[in-house]
């Protein structure tokens, strides 16, 4: 479907900035003053030196900036996917239509493609632009001016063809995320192992606290990153295939609904 790439820009846009900011208050409100109370807690008992046993809470985990950035770029990935998905399931209504009402035994010459193209150019103008009608369209139009079935055909499959590539590039967006999330990940473990090195003269005097500290930021980054992106990686994998049987659907929908009733006189 084409659209005004001004509005999909707004929408992700408008999706990055209230990701943002969700994320940010869940962060502030709840999962940074638990993770600051656990820390707090066990480095008390630890000066103290009272025997216990640490405690692995989430809120430690998911606590640093290098997460929540994850976060927000899971959540923008998210609506942008779910946005694109919408679409595939609108163009997918099309598939269950009867735009052309051709009977069993039906002829269509090239004389009759204009009256053919007549009902699919009244469709409403949010259908219009979407795969099937274009398809449909540039069939009948290559048909009525080349009279040739195969011609008609190959109108089909360029259109289906440019489509797929258009839908494969506007996943560039979804595909830099998931390239993004785990680099941010390793930001947090570089981050995390040069703050733990800056401490080592503690630790070498006995005082381990800020060391492992620092490199709990270090794995915990990773660890939630690649989660995370093996998440962002299923729902594209989804989506792309969606996208996909919506082409190859769309192009057995013309050939089923048009292309077996094309005749062309000896």
């Amino acid at each position: 479907m084409k659209r005004n790439s001004s509005t999909e820009f707004l929408y992700q846009l408008f999706a990055l900035l209230t990701a943002a900011i969700l994320v940010h208050g869940i962060y502030v409100t709840l999962i940074r003053p638990q993770a600051d109370a656990l820390v707090l807690q066990q480095l008390e008992r630890q000066a103290q030196g009272e025997p216990y046993v640490a405690q692995r809470s989430m809120f430690v985990v998911l606590k640093d900036y290098e997460q929540e950035a994850c976060f927000i770029l899971l959540f923008w990935s998210l609506a942008i996917m779910g946005y694109k998905a919408r679409e595939v399931v609108l163009e997918r209504r099309l598939l269950q239509a009867s735009l052309l009402n051709l009977r069993e035994g039906t002829s269509v010459l090239p004389e009759d493609a204009r009256d053919l193209s007549r009902p699919l150019q009244a469709l409403p103008d949010k259908q219009q632009p979407m795969l099937l009608p274009r398809a449909l369209i540039k069939a009948l139009q290559r048909f009525d001016s080349s009279k040739s079935v195969t011609d008609a055909a190959n109108a089909v499959r360029e259109t289906c063809e440019t489509e797929s590539d258009r839908l494969d590039s506007e996943l560039a967006m979804v595909r830099y995320i998931a390239w993004a999330i785990p680099s941010i990940g390793f930001i947090g473990t570089v981050r995390g192992i040069g703050e733990a090195l800056g401490q080592a003269h503690k630790a070498v005097e006995g005082d381990i606290a800020g060391v492992t500290v620092s490199l709990g930021v270090a794995f915990n980054s990773t660890f939630i990153a690649l989660v995370i992106s093996i998440v962002v990686m299923f729902f594209s994998h989804q989506l792309q295939l969606m996208q996909e049987r919506l082409v190859l659907d769309t192009e057995n929908y013309c050939d089923r609904n048009l292309l077996r009733f094309l005749t062309v006189r000896d």
